[in-house]
Formats: C-alpha cells, sequence, structure tokens
C-alpha cells in the first residue's frame, strides 16, 4: 500500500482532513492507474508565491500554476523501497481562484484541489497534455477519474473552505 503525505504551506486556508485526504489520494492513485506498490506519494500545497518560484525553478516558467508532478516512477530500479516515487506540488491560491470562476459549471474549492491531486497523478502514469489529441485525452481520464472520486467523496469535507468564504459554498 502507498504511504501517502502532505505538507500544507498555506496559511489563508484551513488544512485538509488527513484521513479523509490520505483514503482520497489512494483512490486517485488507484483509478489513474499507477501500480500500488511500495513507493510513497508527497504532496505539497503551496501558495501563489511559492508555485511561482517552484514554476520559475524546476519548470522555467513565470507565473503561477496549478501543479506540478515530479515522478520517478519511470525507472521503477531507481526507487528504493519506501521511497517517494511521485511528488506534486498543488497551488491552494490558483484552486480558489479556478473553484470560485467555475461554480457555475458545477466545480469549487475543493473540487480543483482534488482535480489537480488527480492531474498530476495521471501524469505521473504517463498521461501528457501537451498536444491538443493528449490535452483531449488527459481531460476525458480527469473526467472519469473526477466522477468515480466525486461520488465516492465528499470533496468539501477533505479540504474545507476558510470560514469567512463559508457561506457562499
Amino acid at each position: 500500500m502507498n504511504r501517502v503525505f502532505y505538507r500544507w504551506e498555506n496559511r489563508a486556508f484551513p488544512v485538509p482532513r488527513r484521513a479523509l485526504f490520505v483514503r482520497l489520494a489512494r483512490r486517485a492513485i488507484e483509478l489513474a492507474g499507477l501500480k500500488s506498490g511500495d513507493w510513497d506519494l508527497s504532496v505539497r500545497f503551496l501558495d501563489d508565491a511559492a508555485m511561482a518560484s517552484a514554476n520559475q525553478d524546476y519548470v522555467g516558467h513565470q507565473g503561477t500554476t496549478d501543479v506540478i508532478t515530479f515522478s520517478y516512477l519511470d525507472d521503477p530500479e531507481s526507487c528504493f523501497p519506501g521511497e517517494v516515487a511521485v511528488e506534486l506540488l498543488i497551488c491552494v491560491d490558483v484552486a480558489w481562484r479556478e473553484g470560485e470562476e467555475t461554480k457555475i459549471a458545477g466545480r469549487s474549492y475543493a473540487g480543483e484541489l482534488a482535480l489537480y491531486l488527480v492531474h498530476g497523478l495521471l501524469h505521473a502514469s504517463g498521461e501528457d497534455d501537451l498536444t491538443p489529441e493528449d490535452a483531449r485525452s488527459m481531460r476525458r481520464r480527469e473526467k472519469e477519474v473526477m466522477t468515480v472520486l466525486e461520488k465516492e467523496f465528499e470533496l468539501k469535507d477533505i479540504f474545507p473552505a476558510p470560514e469567512r468564504f463559508r457561506a457562499g459554498e
């Protein structure tokens, strides 16, 4: 079974419910087609400034982004048992803004955070979105996985909105 670790590095938003997040992440790993095994998933939830810095340092792009994926599963021989094999950097601030903009389409802050988790795990499983065809395939897979997760989990219970914003949920 995969161990799941996360670090919440955004003080403006409440920390996810640990046990529920771990269950969500393990189910998303399975649905993304990643083989369960003796490897770990590490997720860091960042604010805009930290994500912009990581985006510049690791990807060479300016500004913030939703998720950055590091996967070491391409070469299973290079991973020791119990070692982090997938690292995700997820921007909480982007999830909030996108969730607010897409509420009309049925997505929320919590849904955006779950989507970024799924997107990162799909990248780790070999999916890509660099060409229009690949992007369509990725969106289709995201929708498939999210449909299952949204049936099995109450996402807003995992990723609660800040008190000052809850009236609009």
